[in-house]
């Protein structure tokens, strides 16, 4: 868009509405109090994890065992169809499970501060790492 001379906005005043518009796009705003996450993408994985986690404790207690693959979950709790597919936008999930064990992750397509790993397993605890891949003794999410 090409703005004529006296058209009453600036180029300095774009420039300056511009950048501040992206700052605030950049910001994440935490979803609840407490909330872990540093971006939306992180909050959509987290959240994803609690969904699974919540899913195979209810499982477990109806049927003695975990579920062994993501779509055994479909309708338990809160879990749909949709969640089976792994490509979470920005995450891939990993979900290798047998009766008695689980291990669920979630890896970034890009990992970076905004974007870490997550780790956990039947114990519920969520891990992540900013540089790797998460595992079990990766600190655990507060």
């Amino acid at each position: 868009m090409k703005l004529a001379y006296g058209s009453g906005i600036s180029g300095m005043a774009v420039l300056i509405l511009a950048v501040s518009f992206a700052a605030a796009q950049s910001t994440y705003q935490p979803k609840f109090p407490g909330d872990p996450a540093r971006s939306d993408a992180e909050a959509a994985a987290l959240g994803y994890m609690r969904t699974v986690l919540r899913a195979q404790r209810q499982y477990e207690k109806k049927n003695a065992h975990y579920a062994t693959s993501l779509l055994d979950l479909v309708h338990t709790g809160s879990f749909t169809r949709r969640m089976v597919n792994p490509d979470r936008g920005d995450y891939t999930v990993g979900f290798r499970a047998k009766k008695d064990h689980f291990v669920l992750t979630l890896t970034p397509k890009q990992l970076d501060a905004e974007h870490r790993s997550f780790y956990s397993e039947e114990d519920g605890k969520i891990h992540a790492e900013e540089a790797k891949a998460a595992d079990e003794d990766s600190p655990v999410v507060k």
